[in-house]
């Protein structure tokens, strides 16, 4: 999805995006297949939305939605091809047999309803399917003339079983209490996390991945590094063995789209745009001193947490022998460092640190636990966005999380 470029620039309030929303924000503008039918933007009928060649249209555009977050497409039937293209990858491998093209073809037909139903940009989806009824949407489904891949209707069935009965915990929910449980919400009296003041939790969440000594010159470094190598035969290493991609995928993907040299080049003018002195801690700059918001929580995830989330996984996919993982260690890039522990960036250690600091937000500060305290428990909180599977910090994970700190913040409201 090679959507990332420009300037980084946010409302205050994050309204319009989400913990990751950008990433679809910015759409492609791509000509409509001549087979395709665009919806107009004040209606979407229930046959619309399940037949596979629908292309939903906003503000005449369309609505683009993804898979692994950087594949993007703007109908269902587009995403057939690419499915069936990603079950004959490795074929003849004997580690990738029948059975697990199945597992794969019905995992990836999921993960498209979903994010075509869950769009960043466009409610119309979500509403038209949990307003209606299960049967009405089984007896949409059946009039579906389009050839369809295996699982199709089941996964619909699923995705509205899920949804009937979740919020989206995100910064541009339609739900105040989803938005005020994003990462990305601001918190204006700053939140005190391992002995700093943060001006959210997603400020600390990539902030942190920066080792404390790490400079802005140091970064700098990195980044020239990174640009003076040509990285086709290393991703190509990463895509031709599948124990390695398939379970690495989203991981991949994001590299792929953040080794091209145009995205490289644009992380170098975002650093220079920043005018940070070059002797400045790059952990220390995300947090708050004698101004609060010096970096939107949209700028934390897109700047700095990109750019972290970059070199670590550079670290964890290279062989010992290569000269970047070298370079990328001697910057601490080979681990999380954080009040005396170190913690593998893929690790449950590191992961677990999500719960510690919503103990602080949502246990601790009482305005935000009578928040999460009020959501009733038939209601499951739910984080899906188009970013994918996140290698930090899984989305099941994060969910089960959040659910269990409402718990406790329910069990401290008594």
């Amino acid at each position: 999805m090679s959507k990332r470029a420009g300037r980084v620039c946010c409302p205050r309030n994050h309204a319009v995006f989400c913990r990751f929303g950008w990433r679809i924000f910015l759409l492609s503008f791509a000509a409509v297949p001549l087979f395709s039918l665009p919806i107009a933007a004040q209606s979407l009928s229930l046959q619309e939305l399940v037949s596979p060649s629908t292309v939903i249209s906003k503000d005449g555009h369309p609505v683009t939605f993804a898979i692994h977050a950087f594949i993007e497409f703007k109908s269902l039937s587009e995403t057939f091809p690419y499915i069936e293209s990603q079950t004959q990858r490795w074929k003849g491998d004997s580690r990738f047999g029948a059975a697990a093209r199945d597992r794969l073809a019905q995992h990836l037909v999921r993960e498209a309803i979903e994010s075509r139903v869950i769009s960043m940009t466009d409610e119309r989806p979500l509403e038209t399917l949990i307003t209606h009824t299960k049967d009405e949407l089984q007896q949409e489904l059946a009039k579906i003339k389009e050839p369809l891949p295996n699982g199709y209707a089941d996964a619909f069935l699923a995705v509205r079983e899920k949804w009937k009965h979740s919020v989206n915990c995100w910064s541009a929910s339609s739900s105040i209490p989803g938005r005020v449980l994003s990462n990305w919400y601001p918190i204006d009296e700053g939140i005190v996390l391992y002995g700093a003041t943060y001006d959210s939790t997603e400020h600390f969440w990539q902030a942190v991945k920066y080792h404390p000594d790490v400079t802005i010159h140091q970064i700098s470094e990195l980044l020239d590094s990174l640009q003076k190598k040509d990285w086709k035969a290393w991703l190509a290493r990463l895509d031709d063995d599948p124990d390695i991609y398939l379970p690495n995928a989203y991981a991949i993907e994001f590299l792929r789209h953040n080794l091209a040299p145009d995205r490289l080049t644009w992380f170098r003018d975002e650093l220079d745009r920043q005018s940070l002195p070059s002797g400045e801690r790059a952990r220390s700059v995300q947090q708050r001193h004698e101004n609060r918001f010096r970096f939107t929580a949209y700028e934390e995830k897109v700047f700095w947490g990109d750019l972290a989330d970059l070199f670590h996984l550079i670290y964890l996919f290279s062989t010992p022998d290569e000269p970047i993982r070298t370079i990328l260690s001697e910057r601490h890039f080979d681990n999380i460092f954080l009040a005396d522990h170190t913690f593998g960036f893929i690790s449950e250690e590191f992961r677990s640190k999500m719960l510690d600091i919503w103990r602080v937000k949502y246990l601790q500060m009482p305005r935000f636990r009578e928040v999460i305290a009020s959501i009733p428990l038939e209601i499951r909180l739910e984080h899906f966005l188009n970013d994918g599977d996140s290698p930090d910090i899984p989305i099941p994970i994060y969910v089960g999380y959040l659910n269990q700190i409402r718990d406790l913040a329910r069990t401290q409201q008594k």
